[in-house]
């Protein structure tokens, strides 16, 4: 399998909008998704697999810090480290751009996102109660900062 990780497209919104539907019980849209695209302060990346989208990653950015809003990989490609590559290269990115620190949520039973947080330099700093629905859970934030 051949992986190129690249600066999001129009052309891959259709396919996006199609993983985070199986992903996720609350999915962005391809409206949400093009949004990405016409705002100057959203950096977002996608993953390839052969030259079809099969996840994306990205960050909001607000005063040199970046709020990832969004890391998703198709289920039949997990655990094969695209989720890492994809973040590695949004942080650095990031930082070549002036970014000083990333924050994201996750919910606190996703054990496989936060171990891929944590090996890209993560930590917990708090919790927020009740901050997902459909279920309805806590998010661990968690932030990376430069020392």
């Amino acid at each position: 399998m051949q992986v190129e990780i690249r600066e999001l497209r129009e052309e891959d919104i259709e396919a996006l909008a199609e993983v985070e539907a199986e992903a996720f019980s609350m999915p962005w849209s391809k409206k949400d998704f093009q949004g990405l695209l016409e705002r100057s302060y959203c950096f977002y990346l996608v993953a390839l697999a052969d030259g079809c989208p099969v996840g994306c990653c990205g960050y909001t950015v607000i005063c040199n810090e970046a709020d990832i809003d969004n890391v998703v990989v198709a289920g039949q490609y997990r655990g094969r480290g695209i989720g890492q590559a994809m973040l590695e290269e949004l942080i650095a990115r990031g930082e070549a751009q002036g970014v000083e620190a990333f924050t994201l949520e996750v919910r606190v039973s996703n054990g496989a996102a936060i171990h891929i947080y944590e090996k890209a330099g993560f930590r917990s700093e708090g919790i927020r109660p009740g901050f997902y629905e459909k279920p309805r859970e806590d998010a661990m934030i968690m932030w990376r900062r430069k020392i």
